[in-house]
């Protein structure tokens, strides 16, 4: 449709996730009648992003430090892991407000199609991380899917090993939603893992 400098651009702006072509369109176009000063800080904020944003040593959650600052807060409990896929996830259990151990970043999940095995994932440093025996209790927050489920069966049959309790997150239905739209899987999920009241 465009041409030069301006497709380059909606072309690129395109291969960012979530972002189809309409959306990439629209933000090229803002960027071209935005002022001067505002695309330069937001060139500024990706050129600070990319040099100063690093993974956690302990936990490989994204920061500026060597270690994170969750690593880092003695209020947290060094006794209970949460292990996650990506440093994305650890927002999301934080928005919940519940959670208060530590974290560790996978890296991504088991996909033999994609070629990602265990070895591909930092399994290893969450190993070196129970040595201590500090930790008693690791929970699998993968995802509910194909991918985080292996990778989740994987975790417990290695940690099985080492005697660390090992939890899963429930999966089941959403608060809010209803039965009848409700699929098999997670119905069947949600009725295996019911919880006695009172």
């Amino acid at each position: 449709m465009y041409e030069g400098a301006l497709q380059n651009l909606i072309d690129e702006l395109g291969q960012l996730p979530g972002v189809g072509p309409k959306s990439a369109l629209r933000m090229a176009l803002h960027l071209l009648e935005a002022e001067p000063e505002d695309v330069a800080r937001l060139t500024d904020a990706i050129q600070a992003v990319r040099t100063r944003v690093h993974h956690c040593e302990v936990c490989a959650n994204l920061t500026e430090d060597q270690i994170c600052s969750i690593c880092r807060d003695v209020r947290r409990d060094p006794s209970q892991i949460c292990v996650v896929q990506e440093p994305k996830d650890i927002q999301a259990i934080e928005n919940s407000r519940v959670f208060r151990g530590r974290y560790h970043v996978l890296g991504g999940a088991i996909d033999p199609i994609r070629g990602v095995g265990p070895e591909q994932l930092r399994i290893r440093q969450l190993l070196s991380r129970l040595q201590d025996g500090a930790v008693t209790e690791v929970i699998l927050a993968t995802n509910p899917n194909i991918e985080g489920e292996a990778t989740a069966s994987y975790l417990a049959r290695t940690l099985g090993t080492i005697g660390v309790q090992t939890t899963r997150l429930a999966t089941g239905l959403p608060v809010g939603g209803d039965l009848e739209y409700a699929d098999s899987l997670t119905l069947g999920r949600a009725l295996e893992g019911r919880r006695q009241l009172g």
